[in-house]
């Protein structure tokens, strides 16, 4: 047993634990060593916290704790690496449910309203419902699901929780509590639905937030140290990146959570043909280049042509001494850092993975760039034209390479609905079919 100034003690060693993982994980170098250190510094807190607990049901605690670390670790191991935003969705939604039976718990232990609870409990509600539907989502099993008054109803929730919070602040009742998690679990999947694909990313960064700040809540209601300050990292943390993110793409929270994006008509592009390569015709440009760039998209994460790519690559350099680099633009794929995350997985070299605007300038001495699964983050328009839903996003200028291979199954626009007028430029060459199997074919050509 050791004492509450020993355990503040080790709960400061763990907070800064997880500062320093945070820091470890901003570069893929140091990665590794963040992870470890977050792991460290979270077993710390939990082994602190046990030695205090004035409980005789230390059994049903440890092996709770044990089970959970089992299924964490067997799913960790098991998790493929075109799955992650899937995992990354759901233990979103299991932090935020944690806070949720945490908060019950504590309103029933005190049989009296709590601020504290009752805010973890709401925030936490909202994360686990919205993760969820975020998770079915990225697994397929949903489909964007925006109704014509889908703004109206989550007003209208967002209006009824507020007066059923009320209505349990001033009375204590729990049926007023059930009522309140009822509406902010329904809130979640009112927010969640109707965001497309494309926004994921944003989504997840949200809802990890979200979890952050519930777990917080939850620990002044404790008064557990730990618990606060690791929260208020992970809030702010996901709040940032949620920032950032959504600057990246021109738009604001509010307009990925309640605006709908509209279709653009591509005016001026129906009556233009692209034109159409072959993987042996990107092979033979390729190998006779001096600078290429990769840009991949979703589309190489749904088509697991990550490890196909870096072979490409390999050879280009290795046979041909090619110069190649890869270009990631902030908001490619469903999660942050999707696409270096897949990179890393093909150990593609972390000093040929480069963001927007490190790459940009190099894409005009670029003999070829070779698009992957990428659409709006490429699109000219959003430079050009002040109707298109992309104007003003920063994008990937692969338009200045001599050469551009887009790799997609068609010409059809993107999650922004618009056209992409690159797709017909006279420098442009489609490679119509499956990333995976086209990369490939270009592999064996070379």
């Amino acid at each position: 047993m050791i004492n509450f100034e020993g355990l503040y003690v080790i709960y400061l060693i763990a907070s800064i634990c997880f500062i320093m993982a945070i820091r470890g994980l901003s570069t893929p170098q140091t990665a590794r060593m963040g992870n470890n250190l977050g792991m460290f510094g979270m077993g710390l807190a939990i082994l602190a916290t046990l030695l205090v607990l004035p409980t005789k049901n230390d059994f049903g605690i440890l092996s709770s704790c044990f089970l959970a670390a089992v299924a964490g670790a067997f799913m960790g191991n098991k998790v493929k690496m075109t799955a992650l935003p899937q995992m990354i969705a759901l233990l979103n939604g299991v932090g935020g449910l944690s806070s949720v039976l945490v908060g019950i718990a504590q309103i029933l232990h005190e049989n009296m309203y709590s601020f504290d609870a009752t805010l973890g409990m709401v925030i936490g509600s909202v994360a686990f419902s919205g993760s969820m539907i975020a998770f079915f989502k990225l697994q397929g099993r949903l489909k964007k699901g925006r109704f014509i008054f889908s703004n109206v109803f989550n007003f209208a929730l967002c209006g009824a929780a507020i007066f059923a919070w009320a209505e349990f602040a001033l009375y204590g009742h729990i049926s007023g509590m059930c009522f309140l998690l009822l509406l902010t679990f329904v809130l979640g999947v009112g927010l969640t639905l109707p965001v497309g694909g494309a926004d994921m990313p944003v989504v997840i960064s949200v809802l990890n937030a979200f979890s952050g700040f519930a777990a917080s809540a939850i620990g002044f209601c404790l008064s557990n140290v730990a618990l606060i300050i690791t929260g208020a990292i992970v809030g702010a943390s996901g709040t940032i990146l949620a920032v950032v993110m959504t600057k990246a793409m021109n738009r604001s929270l509010i307009e990925v959570f309640f605006k709908t994006l509209k279709e653009s008509e591509g005016k001026g592009l129906e009556d233009k043909t692209a034109h159409v390569g072959s993987p042996r015709d990107a092979a033979f440009l390729m190998e006779n280049a001096s600078k290429v760039i990769i840009v991949p998209g979703y589309g190489m994460a749904a088509a697991g042509a990550q490890h196909a790519l870096k072979n490409m690559a390999s050879i280009l350099e290795n046979k041909y001494h090619v110069e190649v680099k890869f270009a990631i633009h902030p908001v490619a794929g469903r999660m942050p850092g999707h696409m270096n995350v897949l990179l890393a997985e093909a150990k593609v070299d972390y000093d040929k993975v480069f963001g927007l605007e490190e790459i940009n300038p190099d894409f005009e001495t670029a003999d070829v760039a070779y698009v992957i699964g990428a659409n709006d983050i490429t699109n000219p328009l959003a430079k050009t034209d002040a109707s298109s839903p992309l104007f003003g996003m920063p994008i990937l200028e692969v338009s200045k390479a001599k050469t551009v291979f887009f790799v997609k199954r068609s010409l059809g626009a993107g999650y922004s609905g618009a056209q992409n007028p690159l797709f017909f430029a006279d420098n442009t060459l489609m490679l119509y079919g499956d990333a995976k199997k086209v990369t490939e074919e270009v592999v064996a050509d070379l």
